[in-house]
């Protein structure tokens, strides 16, 4: 019941923040004002077992007044006027205090300082400054109203009027203090509140400022995420025109050798390798063009052993006659389970990378093998330039490489080192300067290939 009176006296449709505040306890004073009023009446009437004296029944009757009032600036406060509805209460408040004072003079100011002080409390805290010191010229005017009256009773009386401004530097000095103090505060906490809203409009403008940073990050991200990609695509399909290349120039050595049966056998083994490198070149643009869908990747069990065998015509046409190509496989199944381009790319990479180091040749040799149950290795080994600790270090980083612009992106080993990680797998090297790289990788086996074509 409470929490619902609550919400009710909160829930004022009042735009201002600090008169919103303010709404519940002014509503709450109101509402004292127009039941206690009445009821304090009907207690001095039923206590004195008769109605009041005709000097009394003017006060009665500006209190029916005020009672009324406040019910009527409770009204206007649900309706979202709060400020008219706090001066419509504040103004009988003064008038009820002028009739009094001009009847009785200041002393029942002397018995109750409420009735005076409590103008100036509302007027400073909810009207503001300017409010507060009106109220306060207007309280120096009722009380003149009041040390008149005084003045005029003591001269009817006989007596020295000097003595009905007896209490005058005391009623002014009090006033003045409560007021000046009641100044000082309201404008602390306007300072405060001045502050506390600039505050959070500068916070709303850092806020819409991080959102605007966020935004232009996320757009520089894209267009980094789109460079990568066009860099790496453009890294792998290098590799893949190299091997078309390589195998187009056998079209010279074809003309020389051998029979017309010969010749069109080797010719079609050119052909055969020139497909398969074109056909790499094709998964290579369905996967650029399937980036903005999202395509999944197109995973498989495979043999590794038996795919590095079926790379070897590509391989070879990627490395000049002076290098040698070693190929060696592991007698049994050699499954793994990932998109078989990326792998095909991945030794593609490697190799093409061993090729930039051995410039007077050398030897490239790859190997596949099953050293545990759950693990398939490949080792792929170069006697190239080899790497120092520093190059070895950062090998896997975007973008990272010691070729030159034309040559490289450096990109590769960081799309192979993320591609291994994917799976679950490994990949280190371990390099010497002048003796060549040996990169290790190792992927998770995946269930045989009989039993995956039984499932």
């Amino acid at each position: 019941m409470l929490k619902r009176f609550s919400n009710w006296l909160s829930n004022a449709p009042i735009t201002d923040p600090v008169d919103r505040r303010n709404a519940p306890v002014m509503q709450l004073l109101l509402l004292c004002y127009g039941l206690l009023l009445p009821l304090n009446w009907a207690w001095r009437i039923v206590a004195r077992g008769a109605l009041p004296t005709e000097g009394r029944m003017i006060i009665l009757l500006m209190d029916a007044v005020i009672v009324v009032l406040a019910w009527v600036s409770i009204a206007l406060i649900r309706r979202g006027r709060f400020r008219p509805a706090i001066m419509l209460f504040l103004a009988p408040q003064l008038i009820s205090l002028e009739i009094v004072f001009y009847q009785f003079g200041t002393q029942p100011q002397l018995i109750d300082p409420a009735p005076t002080i409590l103008p100036l409390v509302i007027a400073g805290l909810v009207l503001g400054r300017g409010a507060l010191w009106a109220v306060f010229g207007l309280l120096m005017m009722v009380f003149a109203t009041g040390f008149a009256t005084e003045i005029r009773h003591e001269i009817e009386a006989g007596a020295p009027f000097r003595r009905a401004l007896l209490n005058v530097p005391a009623v002014v000095i009090s006033h003045l203090l409560i007021t000046a103090v009641l100044d000082r505060t309201i404008k602390a906490l306007r300072e405060s509140l001045d502050e506390s809203i600039a505050r959070g409009h500068e916070l709303q403008h850092e806020m819409a400022e991080r959102e605007r940073t966020q935004s232009q990050l996320i757009h520089a991200q894209k267009l980094e995420a789109s460079g990568r990609l066009a860099s790496g695509v453009a890294h792998d399909f290098s590799n893949i025109l190299d091997v078309i290349l390589g195998f187009s120039k056998q079209r010279h050595v074809l003309r020389d050798e051998g029979s017309d049966a010969e010749q069109a056998a080797a010719l079609s083994d050119s052909l055969q390798g020139v497909e398969v490198a074109a056909n790499n070149g094709v998964a290579l643009t369905r996967k650029l063009l399937s980036f903005s869908r999202n395509d999944v990747l197109k995973i498989e069990v495979f043999d590794a052993g038996r795919a590095l065998t079926e790379l070897r015509p590509m391989l070879r046409q990627l490395f000049p006659p002076s290098v040698r190509l070693d190929l060696h496989s592991e007698p049994g199944p050699l499954p793994v389970r990932l998109d078989r381009s990326e792998f095909e790319l991945m030794i593609l990479n490697i190799a093409a990378n061993a090729r930039d180091a051995m410039r007077d040749g050398g030897r490239f040799e790859a190997k596949v093998s099953r050293p545990s149950p759950d693990s398939i290795e490949i080792m792929l080994a170069d006697s190239g330039h080899g790497m120092d600790e520093h190059v070895r270090q950062r090998i896997f980083e975007p973008f990272f490489s010691t070729k030159d612009a034309v040559d490289g992106t450096g990109l590769g080993l960081a799309v192979i080192h993320d591609l291994v990680k994917v799976t679950g797998g490994e990949i280190r090297v371990d390099s010497v300067v002048g003796q060549g790289s040996v990169f290790a990788i190792l992927l998770p086996a995946a269930i045989d290939l009989e039993q995956a074509a039984d499932a």
